[in-house]
């Protein structure tokens, strides 16, 4: 065994450090003492190849736009042949020790039994359920090609699952399903979940030359793909605008994916360019301004199959920015979101902008609901915890003797601990209505 072990991370969907739980699971082994090279698409501007912060990063070009059975089908021949060309890069400069492969797709097993002749751990970070995201985005298939596409999925999961030494699971219900689909003992499934490193994402003040707001912004952040709902986004805001007349909202929605044009001509044809702002792609810097400006954070992820039991890493950070939020009624949304969100049953666009409305006409609910959020995420969901468990799996696997990584801790930009200051900040977001302040009687917490 090397004395400091290498772990190859692959991933396929989104490049690195813009996948923030892979990046925080990347820093989290180099604080420990691994070494880290990951294998990703390149984002716009990325080079092919550099060091970041310690890990090494490996990037291909993208494949094209995937469009249909096809495409898709092409898109990940080409991936995995660029991944597998890529890894024999990563071996040549050293020999890694464990493969951690993160979905979806499903289809880095064959990969990873190659590098096991050698020796090589596999560890399989699952992300997402690709049997139930079919049946989310089409359905029950009826036709031949769709059951061959199911099956198809189910049985690239079965193959992970066979090939994997162990399974990171995001929650609960990921960890039930590994265990009862995959064959998997409790012991040989982690559930790491995806919180945010709230010393890290949390409120910052509007700078001092910035104008007060003269409206409400709902943010949204996050994929915008057709299993998101973001357009339950631009009919709320219809509703609110053109249904019932309010002029002191905005919408700031964060994030790409393959809907983005038709949510902007949706934008266009409901008359809401001028109070709509898509940002695209965004970093951490501007996340941060963008939800430290927000009074609500939206989730309209409807209940699906895979939404029902999916962590949805959007509800964390509203939470660490001490946004109160309004979701779909799903079953791991609760699981994050506690007593700090507004849920609503799921489809339903009226109840979606009533409980918007509530928000933004109660100051004293939606401070006391950015209250609890920071609070709950600070001390239950806080990525900390979950660094000591992931980090932990690699020490076992690999029988390192190492201490877990440890957080330093960051500038407290807004007091989360002073009462008067954080309510002024929460009610500070927007249009401040004639309030009395509430007495300090206890600490929110950081």
């Amino acid at each position: 065994m090397a004395e400091n072990p290498h772990v190859l991370v692959i991933v396929q969907n989104l490049p690195v450090p813009l996948d923030r739980r892979v990046w925080l699971e990347c820093q989290a082994l180099t604080a420990a003492g691994y070494e880290v090279s990951v294998i990703c698409p390149r984002g716009p501007g990325d080079p092919s190849r550099s060091t970041i912060e310690g890990v090494h990063l490996y990037k291909y070009r993208p494949a094209p736009e995937a469009h249909g059975v096809l495409g898709y089908l092409v898109e990940f021949v080409y991936s995995w042949v660029r991944t597998a060309l890529l890894s024999r890069r990563v071996w040549r400069r050293r020999p890694f020790d464990a493969i951690q492969a993160c979905n979806p797709p499903d289809t880095y097993w064959a990969l990873a039994r190659w590098w096991k002749r050698r020796g090589v751990a596999f560890v399989f970070d699952q992300h997402d359920l690709n049997p139930e995201l079919f049946l989310s985005r089409f359905g029950e298939p009826e036709g031949m090609s769709g059951r061959l596409q199911l099956w198809g999925l189910r049985w690239l999961e079965r193959r992970t699952y066979a090939t994997a030494d162990h399974v990171i699971s995001t929650n609960e219900s990921y960890k039930r399903i590994a265990i009862d689909r995959g064959g998997f003992a409790p012991d040989d499934v982690t559930v790491v979940r995806s919180g945010p490193d709230t010393t890290v994402m949390r409120p910052v003040h509007r700078p001092e030359s910035s104008p007060p707001p003269g409206r409400h912004t709902l943010a949204y952040l996050g994929i915008m793909g057709p299993q998101d709902g973001v357009d339950t986004v631009l009919h709320v805001m219809d509703e609110l605008v053109h249904r019932r007349g309010r002029t002191d909202v905005q919408a700031t929605l964060m994030g790409f994916g393959d809907c983005l044009r038709d949510l902007q001509e949706l934008s266009r044809d409901l008359d809401l360019d001028d109070l709509v702002t898509f940002t695209g792609r965004v970093g951490p810097a501007a996340i941060a301004q963008h939800l430290s400006a927000a009074a609500v954070g939206l989730c309209p992820d409807q209940k699906t199959p895979l939404n029902d039991v999916s962590t949805m890493n959007k509800t964390m950070e509203y939470m660490a920015y001490a946004v109160p939020s309004v979701s779909f009624d799903l079953a791991e949304t609760r699981v994050s979101g506690g007593d700090s969100c507004l849920y609503v049953p799921s489809g339903d666009i009226q109840a979606f902008a009533d409980a918007v409305e509530r928000l933004l006409d109660d100051p004293d609910l939606r401070f006391d609901l950015a209250r609890r959020a920071r609070r709950r995420v600070s001390l239950s969901l806080d990525w900390k915890p979950q660094s000591v468990a992931y980090v932990r799996v690699y020490d076992q696997l690999l029988r390192a003797d190492r201490a877990a990584a440890a957080s330093d801790g960051a500038e407290a930009y807004v007091d989360l601990g002073d009462e008067l200051e954080f309510r002024a900040f929460v009610l500070g977001r927007g249009p401040v209505p004639e309030v009395e302040p509430v007495p300090e009687d206890r600490a929110v917490g950081a």
